[in-house]
């Protein structure tokens, strides 16, 4: 543990900000998931309206900084083509 006051407390930031974090990443995790099961369903405009809901979560995502540009991206682009390849 930290000695310093300045050290500690910037200790107790970095547990609250990852459990922010995890959640936020959660978040997408689950966007994804619904989007593939969209997909997967067969039904291309549940799928249209899951992809279009996941990529709004990721992209808020990236904007905060939690994850990175280019993973957001290829996320994105990933869904996006196994939507075209359904229809």
């Amino acid at each position: 543990m930290a000695n310093i006051k300045s050290a500690r407390k910037r200790a107790r930031q970095s547990v609250v900000l990852r459990e922010h974090n995890m959640s936020l990443r959660t978040e997408v995790r689950t966007a994804i998931k619904n989007a593939k099961k969209a997909i997967a369903a067969g039904k291309p405009a549940e799928a249209a309206k899951a992809l279009q809901d996941s990529q709004r979560v990721i992209d808020r995502v990236v904007a905060k900084g939690v994850l990175h540009r280019n993973a957001g991206d290829r996320h994105k682009s990933r869904l996006a083509h196994a939507l075209k390849g359904m229809k």
